[in-house]
């Protein structure tokens, strides 16, 4: 039997380190892996019997969709966006998730909308929440403190001026005029002194720059870092569930409004220790926080991620051997 591994086709201004990071997460139930399959070309694998672990974003291609028969899945912390079901859910696309149903969801809300459909499905968690395996001993932790991608669903220079389009679009949705917003929201949260020792990281590259290979080395070389840090702030769920995984103090910055982002967080953002920002700004936190986070603020992870983790693990596994 051979096995494949999740790839990723990049955008023409980015790619997404957390996609990779949930293939390191299918990687390590896979005995070896033959094959890289691209996640918006599997349609078209023609390579015999391959066993492939699907989890994740669900999908940017919908001509491609649904898989070749060559692909044996298993179907666990699936993710259908709801901007891609209308045409995923096709008759065609309902048949092959009955054939090769339950399905696992990574949120309540796949559940659903596969559940309405008369297909299988139940909630399994996100699959980055197995990475315990990155986990070093308390002794190796250090005094780092991480904020990665706080904020990144407001507007930045970098988006707003991609191209002319997206100018005119900044301009008329007014986006141009709050290129501050980030920075701003981050004073009101975090105090000085940590925003200028913190340590930063994005989950967001540039494309063409690197190979698959240096993509999953980025993302190991990110869980390295997240594993040893004293506390990770962060907006990315692919750098705080792995944090939940690997036993470090992560706090969600939750400033998501649309559907789009929502609906990809149902049953996952009750797992952390959370600050939820409104439209207007106003913030408040889940967790006991008196003032700003600074170098010496103490969370304590809450531990539910347990009761998802175990049992995507001994599902992996089974379907392996």
């Amino acid at each position: 039997m051979k096995y494949g591994l999740l790839t990723y086709q990049e955008a023409k201004e980015k790619y997404n380190v957390g996609d990779y990071v949930q293939s390191l997460a299918a990687k390590q139930f896979l005995p070896t892996v033959n094959e890289l399959i691209n996640r918006e070309k599997m349609g078209d694998y023609k390579k015999g019997d391959t066993k492939l672990i699907m989890n994740g974003w669900f999908t940017h291609n919908i001509m491609h969709w649904v898989p070749s028969e060559d692909i044996i899945p298993l179907f666990v912390s699936f993710h259908m966006n709801n901007t891609a079901a209308p045409f995923m859910l096709s008759e065609k696309g309902i048949n092959y998730l009955k054939k090769h149903q339950p399905i696992g969801c990574r949120d309540k809300y796949t559940v659903q909308i596969l559940q309405e459909k008369g297909i299988d499905a139940y909630f399994t968690g996100c699959l980055t929440l197995t990475l315990d395996n990155y986990k070093v001993d308390d002794a190796e932790r250090g005094d780092e403190i991480y904020i990665v991608d706080p904020f990144y669903n407001y507007p930045t220079k970098e988006k707003v001026t991609l191209t002319p389009k997206h100018l005119i679009k900044g301009v008329a949705s007014g986006d141009i005029f709050k290129l501050g917003k980030i920075n701003n929201q981050l004073k009101k949260i975090v105090d000085k002194e940590l925003l200028e020792s913190a340590n930063y990281i994005t989950q967001i590259l540039p494309p063409g720059k690197q190979t698959e290979e240096e993509k999953f080395e980025y993302a190991e070389e990110c869980l390295k870092k997240y594993a040893k840090a004293k506390l990770v702030i962060t907006s990315r769920i692919h750098c705080a569930l792995p944090c939940l995984a690997m036993g470090t103090p992560v706090i969600f910055l939750n400033s998501f409004n649309t559907f789009v982002d929502t609906c990809r967080f149902d049953g996952i953002i009750e797992l952390f220790n959370r600050i939820d920002i409104d439209d207007k700004g106003n913030w408040k936190a889940n967790f006991n926080l008196e003032g700003k986070i600074n170098k010496n603020t103490s969370v304590t992870n809450l531990g539910l991620h347990h009761k998802l983790a175990d049992p995507l693990k001994e599902k992996c596994r089974s379907f392996v051997k």
